[in-house]
């Protein structure tokens, strides 16, 4: 009895590194998936849960094994709660690792430059994984309840473009507050290193030329001479005359052209009428645009029209200019003719 008893005894410690060995080799082997799968992970889903939907969708047979694991490696209390991937290699632990972790999935919106707001926040709010807060009755309320940007009457200029990305389940809010900060912080980064002698009277004027200069340029070479351009005519007291502001002050109205009544119409934004910048950016200026409003090429230039290709013809006097919008615009083959370059 008694050796039986002793060889009980030294069968337990050998059974146990078995049951552990072979439990490892299950957990650590690959799931049975050929494409990338999700697995949601809810507030308040136990490891249990977890392990049971991996039953459900035939990736994991065993998940005992992974309660046991993840309950002896004080795993399971620290579960958090997402949208996560399951790809081809994936083992239950290396699953486990990525809840644990929080590795969540990350969606991507990329807002363009030279969108309005209004274009970016309703790109956004296309995006599968936002959430949508917001309506076009509410953006102005929302942008003025950011501490720094209370007295602001549009959110217009401040989103900045660039690529985010964010976990499902995020607020469009919470992405566009993200967007405003990274433009805010851009742009104080560069303002004390600005060039002397700018005609602006502080931050929101640099991203209102900005904005001008994003929709005028057709090559990114012209940026700081056209910048050039419109910083020289503000110096000298003139018109801007960018076709761009006439069409955002339209609004709605703009139907692909621009005729004389509209040059003449007076709306705060049309620079054929007003001797200064317009209140407020017309679209999201990019990162190059910002810098070339901040350091122009002033090199005498006042005037610039566009020769098809996508690029500008530069002159410093009315009879130069008038020269090339003739030579470049009233004798331009209208069929073959394009303002910015193909993409």
């Amino acid at each position: 009895m008694k050796s039986k008893w002793l060889l009980s005894l030294c069968l337990i410690p050998f059974l146990f590194m078995l049951f552990v060995g072979v439990s490892l080799k299950q957990l650590t082997a690959p799931m049975p998936i050929e494409t990338p799968s999700k697995i949601d992970v809810f507030y308040g889903d136990s490891v249990y849960k977890v392990a049971q939907k991996l039953k459900e969708q035939g990736l994991f047979q065993y998940p005992h094994l992974l309660i046991w694991y993840a309950r002896f490696t004080d795993m399971a209390q620290k579960i958090k709660a997402g949208e996560y991937e399951i790809v081809k290699g994936d083992t239950p632990l290396t699953l486990l690792d990525k809840i644990v972790k929080h590795k969540v999935v990350q969606y991507k919106v990329t807002f363009i430059e030279g969108w309005t707001a209004r274009q970016a926040i309703e790109h956004l709010q296309k995006q599968d994984g936002i959430v949508t807060t917001l309506d076009e009755d509410s953006y102005l309320s929302f942008f003025n309840g950011i501490k720094g940007f209370e007295n602001y009457k549009t959110v217009e200029g401040w989103i900045f473009p660039a690529t985010y990305k964010f976990p499902r389940g995020t607020k469009d809010r919470t992405l566009l507050r993200r967007a405003i900060f990274k433009m805010r912080d851009e742009v104080d980064a560069l303002w004390p290193k600005r060039a002397k002698g700018l005609p602006y009277k502080d931050k929101y004027q640099v991203l209102t030329m900005a904005s001008i200069v994003e929709k005028e340029t057709g090559l990114a070479s012209e940026r700081q001479q056209i910048a050039g351009v419109f910083v020289g005519r503000l110096k000298k007291k003139m018109r801007l005359q960018a076709d761009p502001t006439v069409i955002y002050g339209m609004g709605e109205r703009y139907r692909g052209d621009i005729k004389v009544s509209h040059l003449r119409e007076y709306t705060p934004y049309n620079t054929y009428r007003i001797k200064a910048l317009p209140p407020s950016p017309i679209a999201l200026p990019g990162l190059d645009s910002i810098k070339a409003a901040l350091h122009p090429l002033e090199n005498g230039m006042l005037y610039f029209v566009a020769k098809g290709d996508g690029s500008h013809i530069f002159t410093k006097t009315l009879p130069e200019h008038q020269k090339a919008v003739k030579q470049y615009q009233l004798m331009r083959d209208k069929k073959n003719y394009r303002s910015t370059p193909e993409s």
